[in-house]
């Protein structure tokens, strides 16, 4: 037992932050790229908060459906009702989704998207008879989830550490990771017959039908910056899953709805997964949903065998009335192809900036997701050694200049290795692309003017 002695809480209670030592400003409204603060200080939103806003902040008619459809219905368990808010956003989301007759199962975010994805691989082997599939490869360098399940199987080690003794029931492969290809402890590979052949060897070697599932993203998110994978590499791996029967379940909680210029991801490669995890721009932000979208034979064979799983605030039907609007507003505003060309806009403002820094390694991404990868020497690619927290030092550069940037560490070798991650609404405006560049451009050199010799 904890003495309360030992702490200077008081009686009040207090939130628990998400990261220590900073004071943080109070956000007090939003609109389009912007968030104001209650000081005064306004912040271009150039992150979308964590790649999620999509739509744009303080967008009028979601907040209406928000608000009557909780004054019609705020909750009613799915076990004992569905609804019409439900039913159409489902119909709706299949007309994008890249799966055939695909059933939609919604969820409260990502995290738990990814362990319903997992049991959903589970309970589709053990109904076709397969009980010794029980193997699930994901890739060094993703990310799925903060859960337990998810946690293990994301390949992201800063995250990963502290928890390691709970971890370990996944395996792992390279990274499809170019940039980084072959460097010792950087647990990546660039060649697509070389990342291929890994999948395969690991396949074979756990033994003929042990394997149930191979769980990627198709174009790495905060995890890598915005890594977007060689040439070949997703229909070779789509075909190594086929042949041995291991479902491909693609993770699209960050890439999904537009953010790279396509409505999802992989639809970059033409391909059709069996599973498809997305959150995030499903609602942009306005409701806490997830969801998992399974394909029709993966649906026919778990109604069949039976599916034990549930949590109390998944199938809400708020949140289905919210994703529907903002669906709507996507679809309407033809926002998946806004996010391609300003995309394209944002690294070509970012390459006439930045493409010859010397702490600038590489500019990369698509549609409205871009990333940066900060490097201490861009001949050789060394990282900044992480007790220097330039990344750190960049976010709080990019925030005094009024600009909002993601980040992400440890991404060179697991513990070295500094990235930010642009993503902001696909409203945004050119005048804002710029200053997000101005903005970017000035906090890399600020964070990097020490090795530089400022």
């Amino acid at each position: 037992m904890i003495d309360p002695r030992a702490t200077d809480s008081g009686a009040a209670g207090r939130v628990f932050p998400r990261v220590f030592g900073r004071t943080l400003p109070i956000v007090e409204r939003a609109e389009g790229t912007t968030l104001h603060a209650a000081d005064g200080r306004s912040y271009l939103d150039a992150a979308g908060g964590a790649i999620v806003v999509n739509v744009g902040h303080g967008r009028r008619s979601v907040a209406d459906v928000m608000a009557a459809q909780a004054a019609r219905v705020a909750y009613a368990h799915g076990t004992a009702f569905t609804s019409a808010a439900l039913e159409a956003y489902a119909a709706e989301l299949g007309e994008i989704l890249p799966l055939d007759a695909p059933a939609v199962y919604p969820v409260s975010g990502g995290s738990e998207a990814i362990e319903t994805a997992l049991k959903m691989v589970r309970a589709y082997h053990l109904a076709r008879g397969e009980g010794g599939r029980q193997i699930v490869i994901a890739r060094w360098g993703s990310y799925h989830g903060n859960t337990l399940g998810a946690l293990d199987l994301s390949g992201r080690q800063p995250l990963r550490r502290p928890y390691e003794a709970w971890l370990g029931r996944f395996r792992h492969v390279s990274a499809a990771y170019p940039y980084r290809a072959g460097e010792p402890r950087s647990n990546a590979l660039g060649d697509v017959t070389e990342l291929a052949g890994e999948l395969e060897r690991v396949i074979l070697a756990a033994g003929p039908g042990t394997v149930a599932a191979f769980v990627a993203e198709p174009i790495v998110g905060a995890t890598l910056g915005a890594v977007v994978p060689p040439d070949g590499y997703w229909p070779a791996i789509a075909d190594v899953c086929r042949r041995h029967g291991v479902l491909l379940v693609a993770d699209e909680v960050m890439t999904g709805f537009g953010r790279t210029g396509r409505w999802f991801g992989v639809d970059h490669w033409g391909i059709r997964p069996d599973l498809l995890v997305a959150a995030k721009g499903a609602t942009s932000g306005y409701w806490p949903l997830g969801f998992v979208a399974a394909a029709g034979p993966i649906y026919e064979a778990i109604a069949a065998g039976g599916f034990v799983h549930g949590f109390t605030f998944s199938h809400s039907i708020p949140g289905a009335a919210v994703a529907r609007e903002v669906l709507r507003i996507l679809r309407e505003e033809d926002l998946v192809a806004a996010s391609a060309a300003k995309g394209e806009r944002l690294l070509g403002l970012l390459a006439e900036r930045l493409a010859d820094h010397p702490h600038v390694g590489e500019i990369r991404g698509r549609g409205l997701l871009v990333g940066l990868e900060i490097v201490a020497d861009r001949a050789s690619r060394a990282p900044f050694p992480r007790a220097e927290r330039r990344t750190e030092a960049l976010v709080r550069a990019a925030r005094e200049r009024g600009v909002l940037v993601y980040s992400g560490t440890g991404n060179a070798n697991g513990v070295d290795g500094d990235l930010i991650v642009l993503g902001p609404p696909f409203v945004v405006t050119d005048d804002e692309l710029v200053r997000i560049a101005d903005g970017v451009t000035g906090a890399v050199e600020a964070a990097t003017a020490i090795a530089a010799g400022g």
